[in-house]
């Protein structure tokens, strides 16, 4: 980034605002609602990838142990006691199938060139955004359907970090409510980790020196999104996510024909 335009470090900062704001305030979100807007100020996945693993890492553990406190502190029903607010059951279930998917996708990400990366992460946002312009969310009602979407999505987190809602489509039903953020949470947390092993042992930059003013831009995001969350779940859900959709799709068919015109 040593070569960027404070105009360009401004517009990264903001982005990583944002990402950390969609992140708490969504739920998920933080890398496929941001990932697109930095690839359009520097082509470079392997530069902002390390970035938004290590904020995933940091954030999803902080959420969970905010949680657990709270639970202790307020002595939840003993319903709530005995099952937690993670589902450990269900999220090994789904691990046992998505970990092979996930490390084909980690190593896709490392042999890959950025150009054709970046067409795979911009052509996924771009799917995945016209799912939020029409209100038509991924949905699973059968185990081979639950399946298929969880290797799709276990493959898509390794190759870029945005295998989200495919993902969520599949654990939203079959864990319960009060414990399906914290169960994502903490599979975030153990799908990023191996991508980050995976950095580390093939020599990828981990960019640590922009941790120092990236992670705060992150955590304002975090803390405004948090203190947002119930008003966002009781405003038009439908009309932000289709503000949100069209904005996606014109950044994403945008970066696609960059791409191609620079390929």
């Amino acid at each position: 980034m040593s070569d960027l335009t404070f105009i360009q470090l401004a517009l990264i900062a903001i982005i990583f605002v944002w990402s950390g704001f969609v992140r708490s305030g969504l739920g998920f979100g933080g890398a496929v609602l941001s990932l697109p807007f930095l690839l359009m100020v520097d082509n470079q996945p392997q530069v902002y990838l390390p970035l938004i693993s290590v904020h995933l890492l940091v954030f999803s553990s902080w959420t969970v142990w905010q949680s657990q406190r709270k639970v202790r502190l307020s002595r939840a029903s003993a319903s709530d006691e005995n099952n937690g607010t993670v589902d450990w059951g269900y999220l090994k279930t789904a691990l046992g199938i998505m970990i092979v998917p996930k490390l084909i996708g980690v190593f896709g990400l490392i042999v890959l060139p950025n150009t054709l990366m970046s067409a795979i992460i911009f052509s996924i946002v771009a799917f995945y955004s016209l799912t939020y312009i029409f209100n038509r969310p991924f949905k699973s009602n059968n185990r081979w359907l639950d399946a298929i979407f969880l290797i799709l999505g276990g493959y898509i987190s390794g190759t870029s970090l945005i295998g989200a809602p495919l993902i969520i489509a599949v654990f939203a039903n079959h864990v319960a409510k009060h414990q399906l953020r914290d169960t994502m949470f903490v599979l975030w947390f153990i799908l990023v980790s191996i991508k980050m092993v995976a950095f580390i042992a093939v020599g990828i930059d981990l960019q640590l020196i922009h941790h120092l003013w990236l992670l705060p831009c992150a955590t304002l995001g975090h803390i405004i999104g948090t203190r947002l969350h119930e008003k966002l779940l009781l405003a038009e859900t439908p009309v932000f996510f289709r503000v949100l959709g069209s904005a996606l799709l014109i950044i994403s068919l945008i970066g696609l024909y960059q791409g191609l015109m620079q390929s």
